[in-house]
């Protein structure tokens, strides 16, 4: 059994900049795709950047620019840095884990969540 734990959220004025990170209890070198969702209220979750264990990576096109992932198999920590936050990135981020080569399936593990608030 995996599981993935965030850190890293909180709150931030706009422009500013929140490091996420994802910690998996086991060895994320097994998972091909690591991602990174996000659900603000009264929305779906949303792909937000993904991973793969060749180090091919995937973003949403409301971050693209500003938002940057990283996987350290070694550390079985995923990264994601967010950079020029806006107000609109408020919403709580889930790190996921698929088996699956493809990005943005929507499948596999999750963690629980973590908050991340832009505001002035």
């Amino acid at each position: 059994q995996v599981r993935l734990v965030e850190s890293g959220g909180g709150s931030v004025q706009p422009g500013g900049s929140l490091r996420l990170s994802c910690s998996a209890s086991g060895s994320i070198f097994s998972f091909n795709t690591m991602q990174w969702y996000r659900q603000a209220p009264g929305n779906q979750r949303e792909p937000v950047a993904g991973i793969t264990v060749g180090d091919i990576t995937k973003y949403a096109e409301s971050v693209k620019g500003r938002f940057t992932i990283s996987r350290d198999n070694a550390k079985n920590t995923v990264i994601l840095q967010m950079n020029s936050l806006k107000p609109e990135d408020t919403a709580v981020y889930y790190c996921n884990a698929d088996l699956s080569t493809l990005l943005f399936r929507g499948l596999g593990y999750w963690g629980q969540g973590t908050q991340v608030t832009v505001s002035s």
